[in-house]
């Protein structure tokens, strides 16, 4: 596979989402420093809770879903028990789309694949369109006035 077209800065991050039945707020708690919250509260009539991992950001989509599973397994009993039951439980992968001829390649091998199931996780790809950096307006100059 010729890589000089590869766009290496296309991975953004491992999420994690999770539906629930039952209030996710412990379960995040137990997690603590080790996430960032993005979103806890009421969704589609669930709980939900939509995370990502604090500190240095993974430089794979594998790393990061073995980081999550580490966390997720030294989870206590009851928080453990919060996770298992939840409706859903997603690693989610975020990708930029590459810029134009260039293309992105991961892989998850089979570690991280094992590791998300032992935990029941499922592994979904997030895929976003080029994101524009905001650029500052230009300043208008006003005409001289000729006084």
């Amino acid at each position: 596979m010729d890589m000089s077209n590869l766009d290496k800065n296309s991975f953004l991050n491992v999420d994690v989402e999770i539906f629930s039945k039952s209030d996710l707020q412990p379960l995040v708690a137990a997690l603590g420093h080790k996430v960032m919250v993005h979103y806890l509260g009421p969704e589609f009539r669930k709980h939900k809770a939509y995370l990502c991992l604090a500190g240095a950001q993974p430089k794979t989509p594998e790393n990061g879903i073995l980081r999550y599973c580490k966390l997720i397994q030294k989870l206590p009993p009851k928080e453990r028990a919060l996770w298992d039951t939840a409706k859903s439980r997603s690693f989610d992968i975020g990708i930029e789309a590459p810029k134009q001829e260039t293309y992105y390649w991961a892989a998850v091998g089979s570690e991280a694949i094992r590791a998300a199931a032992e935990v029941g996780a499922q592994i979904a790809i997030t895929v976003y369109g080029r994101m524009k950096i905001a650029q500052k307006p230009k300043k208008k100059q006003l005409p001289k006035s000729s006084s």
